[in-house]
């Protein structure tokens, strides 16, 4: 599972990195007193020009022109599928919620769960995963002259500036910061339209 995980980062970072593939992406931020939204979508689409079934290595081009090359581990099902030609689209998504609590009283933790799924057997490669990391902080710092809340995490604790002056009124030392983030990548092959 981590392993499929990390391929998938790895070809995600490929995918999304700059103008190489002439990406489309969209973001929005929403707020209310006491809770912060912010979620952000990229989407990328790629030609398969070559394959090397014997190393694995699958060259993609982008609609500007530009190539790179990407290894499909054994964790990447119907390899055999892939043909030069291909449309290789991939779709990633994130988003974080930032929530106050008020008074704090919950344990102070960090959890996260993932999951991924693959292509089933003889159907078109693709596969898509997901992970949630949802952490629970104490305020133990407000400093009004600077804007900036210390927050102290299971694992570090960290200052943050809060821009919104409205916001920045609602917390206080003692209160909790609770934060959830959210990612998902997926990846789908759409075949090569035959010629008639």
């Amino acid at each position: 599972m981590f392993k499929c995980i990390v391929t998938a980062v790895f070809v995600a970072a490929g995918f999304l990195a700059g103008p190489v593939l002439g990406q489309t992406s969209g973001a929005v931020v929403t707020k209310t007193p006491g809770v912060a939204h912010a979620m952000r979508t990229e989407k990328a689409s790629a030609t398969i020009t070559a394959i090397d079934a014997k190393t694995r290595v699958v060259t993609l081009k982008g609609p500007q022109g530009k190539e790179f090359e990407v290894e499909a581990g054994p964790e990447v099902k119907n390899f055999a599928q892939l043909k030069v030609g291909d449309q290789v689209d991939v779709r990633y998504s994130e988003a974080l919620l930032l929530e106050l609590k008020k008074g704090g009283g919950a344990p102070v933790a960090m959890t996260a769960k993932g999951g991924a799924v693959t292509a089933k057997k003889g159907a078109a490669p693709g596969a898509a995963v997901g992970r949630q990391v949802n952490v629970v902080g104490d305020v133990i710092d407000v400093d009004a002259a600077t804007r900036t809340v210390t927050v102290r995490g299971p694992k570090r604790t960290v200052a943050l500036q809060v821009e919104d002056p409205e916001q920045f009124k609602l917390i206080a030392k003692g209160d909790q910061i609770e934060a959830t983030y959210t990612e998902a990548l997926a990846v789908s092959v759409v075949p090569k339209a035959k010629k008639k």
